[in-house]
């Protein structure tokens, strides 16, 4: 993703929150409550229930119930901005990102004492910020709203009691809706311009694990999940301010977009203690250094925004992460179990080009979390999770756009709860 040719005069927009989608202080871990609790860190190895679609289609073979799972977590972020300045005033803003729910559905059916099948919902990615068209940094980052639906068909095959693997295609929906300011080059500042872009595609890609009983209290698991590769044919709306004096106002241009999300590589171990504790651990990697730059062709724009809009390139330099987790869980008695867990995890940004719609830095989440089983074919799970990042600077400057400087601290809270049934 080298570059990025767009046809419309704000590609840009578009682009940056879309990569904002993927970035570790927005990217989404919640497609498992039961993970959540231990702070993911068996994701690929553990498979305690029908959520490991996802974790790690492997992991199915060890379900030997049909079953379904469904839940969702609620998401409560907060930003501290502070040291802001900025060439043409504004407000601080710091809760930029609204309260989310995120579901999440999985489905298993054991065929024989081989193959299983499932299939599996869920959002990987996603985001929704809203600065207010106020905001001291209008011009670099506004209002951002975009999700990335899968569902996931999925098959795994049990070779033995030791090894097996899985394999299922991702059918991935990605829709967005983004809307901005456009500074007036006759008057930066005053009349600025007002624009919403609204995009959408469908795109494949794959998850595919393997998974082996070592010992007979510890096992070990990997899982990629592969790129995928969207087009998103656009429309964008131009409102307000300098397009009501350039008689462009109300109009719509086509605009298109090349993205991918990258892959990543999933290992974790779980290992059991004794009959009351069992250990997790994990770590994902995650290749963002294919995410270097952002270049923007854009045509059929009025003289007056040709100039400073008409090619465009941000430089993003993102390198290649690692996340590393370390959990437990504790069976109180046959009706409860209690989890915890703790992980770091690296953000893709660097200091130089880190912007107002990127500004996470490396985070630590703690987490803790609980299972209860009432009946034999019935569990409850919930899980709480806090991160929170170090602070980080914003430095940008434009001729065209002014400059934008503040300190970012952000930190979420996340409440999980999910259900399964076993037939």
């Amino acid at each position: 993703m080298k570059k990025i040719m767009l046809k419309s005069p704000f590609g840009l927009a578009v682009v940056l929150a879309s990569s904002n989608v993927f970035a570790s202080g927005f990217a989404l871990n919640e497609q498992s409550v039961s993970g959540m609790g231990s702070g993911f860190a068996g994701r690929s190895s553990s498979a305690e229930d029908a959520s490991t679609v996802f974790g790690n289609p492997a992991g199915m073979s060890r379900l030997k119930r049909e079953q379904v799972s469904v839940g969702a977590a609620t998401l409560f972020a907060k930003s501290d901005i502070s040291q802001t300045r900025s060439t043409f005033g504004g407000q601080e803003d710091g809760d930029m990102v609204p309260t989310t729910t995120v579901p999440m559905g999985y489905y298993v059916k054991p065929i024989d004492e081989h193959w299983a099948f499932g299939v599996g919902f869920y959002v990987p990615f996603g985001l929704m910020t809203d600065y207010g068209s106020g905001f001291a940094g209008r011009y670099y980052a506004n209002k951002s709203e975009v999700t990335t639906l899968t569902f996931q068909p999925t098959i795994s095959y049990a070779f033995n009691d030791k090894v097996s693997i899985g394999l299922g295609p991702t059918i991935n929906r990605i829709t967005g809706e983004l809307s901005g300011m456009v500074p007036n080059p006759l008057s930066p500042g005053r009349n600025d311009g007002k624009l919403k872009s609204t995009g959408d595609d469908t795109a494949l890609g794959f998850n595919a694990g393997i998974l082996v009983q070592a010992t007979d209290r510890t096992r070990l698991g990997m899982t990629y999940h592969s790129k995928v590769s969207y087009h998103l044919d656009a429309k964008t709306k131009v409102t307000d301010g300098i397009f009501s004096v350039l008689g462009v106002s109300g109009r719509s241009y086509d605009a298109s977009l090349d993205v991918d999300t990258p892959e990543s590589v999933d290992f974790s171990m779980t290992h059991q203690l004794n009959n009351d504790w069992t250990l997790y651990l994990g770590s994902t990697w995650t290749r963002w250094s294919r995410f270097k730059e952002l270049t923007i062709e854009n045509t059929g724009l009025p003289p007056l925004l040709s100039g400073s809009l008409g090619t465009i390139t941000e430089e993003q330099n993102w390198h290649d992460t690692w996340a590393h987790a370390i959990g437990t869980a504790y069976k109180l008695n046959s009706q409860w179990v209690l989890r915890a867990g703790f992980s770091v995890d690296q953000s893709p940004t660097n200091n130089t080009n880190r912007g107002p719609r990127i500004p996470t830095g490396d985070r630590k989440v703690i987490s803790f979390g609980a299972g209860w089983t009432p009946a034999d074919n019935v569990t409850i799970d919930v899980a709480y999770s806090y991160l929170w990042e170090e602070s980080v600077q914003i430095n940008d400057a434009s001729a065209t756009r002014g400059a934008y400087s503040a300190k970012y601290k952000n930190s979420a809270s996340g409440l999980g709860t999910s259900v399964s049934y076993r037939f």
